[in-house]
């Protein structure tokens, strides 16, 4: 389930998308908008019904998913790829000054990934592991889409279905639909 937090970061995403087309939509609006997106009536709703969700057993230890992280070379490509093509959500973007590095987290439902250019984050080529329902609907959506740089197939492993995408940096992302 998305967090509290998260919710927070859609509301700012849609701000701003509306304001890039001259849409201006104050914070409590846009946190009104995705409480409903959430199905609830009001954000003082999902606002307590999040943060019980993240309240921990006293004394417990509790993982939440990892978050990958990915090295990129090119802004561009990255939006390209992470937005155009697998419809992830840009939820922040730091740079330790104009003209620096970017490192930001995309989103798309519970998957969560950190694109870095920064040269001692990640490796190139790094493979991350997302489960997934629906892999066979997500896989037919890529292809629909008819980006040039990846057609992604689908494969029955004994572990479940795989759709495997390659970003422009070799970067490997494999959805699998577990067969339990």
């Amino acid at each position: 389930m998305r967090t509290y937090r998260d919710a927070k970061a859609m509301a700012k995403a849609m701000r701003e998308a509306l304001a890039q087309k001259n849409l201006e939509l104050s914070h409590s609006e846009a946190l009104e908008i995705v409480a409903r997106q959430f199905g609830v009536e009001t954000w003082n709703i999902l606002s307590s019904k999040l943060e019980k969700a993240e309240e921990p057993t006293a004394g417990a230890v509790s993982f939440t998913q990892p978050v990958p992280i990915f090295r990129i070379f090119d802004e561009d490509k990255a939006r390209g790829f992470y937005e155009g093509f697998l419809d992830c959500t840009i939820d922040w973007e730091h740079r330790f000054h104009p003209g620096a590095p970017l490192y930001c987290q995309v989103s798309r439902g519970g998957l969560k990934l950190h694109l870095s250019e920064h040269s001692g984050d990640a490796s190139p080529g790094a493979t991350a592991v997302c489960y997934i329902k629906g892999v066979e609907v997500f896989q037919k959506g890529l292809i629909a889409k008819n980006y040039k740089y990846n057609r992604p197939g689908l494969e029955r492993q004994d572990w479940g279905l795989e759709c495997q995408v390659i970003d422009p940096f070799g970067n490997r992302i494999r959805f699998m639909e577990s067969q339990d």
